[in-house]
């Protein structure tokens, strides 16, 4: 059985040399390479084809879930196993919408992650016991009218002063679809404008 191919992406180079060390030092692994963001990840497994692609969530130059996102739409065969220290519905919600194959926080198990990423490399869905439970209870317990995660990453962008053209580049999304979200937002919170959409937000807890 050939070895399961391996692409490594966060944005600390220590945390990539110990998981290339952890991933040498155990059969079964090949790392193909690794990279410090979304950007680079995305151009690398386009050209590699990685089997799975091990994916930090917030990296500057390019977050994960961009990144996956991307990889989603380019119709790319690698698996996408999330590797973070995050575990908000806010970080796993969005990047499982957006194509990751499992979830896994960077406090698990060397043995977890090994058969996490074979689980990967076959297509199962891997999740963190915690993250699953929560998974679980946010679709029994949906919220009516709710902004969708990709709204809220929209939204999160322009509370920071982020442009329509810069959202786009950040989300891999068009202009067009920018403002179509925005549209939305807009209709569900009550607002007339940017401004008003981000008080509400705030007003309503959904920005940190």
């Amino acid at each position: 059985m050939p070895d399961i191919t391996l692409l490594i992406v966060d944005d600390h180079p220590v945390v990539r040399n110990g998981l290339r060390s952890m991933f040498a030092a155990a059969p079964g692994f090949e790392v193909l390479a690794e990279a410090a963001d979304g950007r680079e990840a995305v151009a690398l497994a386009e050209d590699l084809r990685p089997d799975v692609v091990l994916m930090d969530l917030r990296m500057p130059g390019g977050g994960g879930v961009a990144a996956i996102a991307e990889l989603t739409r380019r119709g790319l065969p690698c698996k996408v196993l999330v590797l973070t220290t995050y575990d908000t519905d806010t970080d796993t919600i969005p990047a499982i919408e957006a194509g990751a194959t499992g979830y896994l926080l960077k406090d698990a198990p060397r043995d977890e992650l090994f058969d996490a990423v074979r689980a990967a490399a076959e297509g199962r869905t891997v999740l963190s016991p915690d993250i699953a439970a929560r998974l679980v209870t946010r679709v029994r317990e949906p919220r009516s009218g709710s902004l969708s995660t990709r709204e809220l990453e929209v939204l999160r962008l322009v509370a920071r002063g982020t442009g329509n053209r810069e959202i786009a580049t950040e989300l891999f999304i068009s202009e067009a679809t920018v403002k179509t979200h925005l549209t939305h937002i807009y209709t569900k919170l009550g607002a007339k404008d940017r401004a008003a959409a981000v008080a509400t937000a705030y007003d309503k807890h959904l920005l940190p």
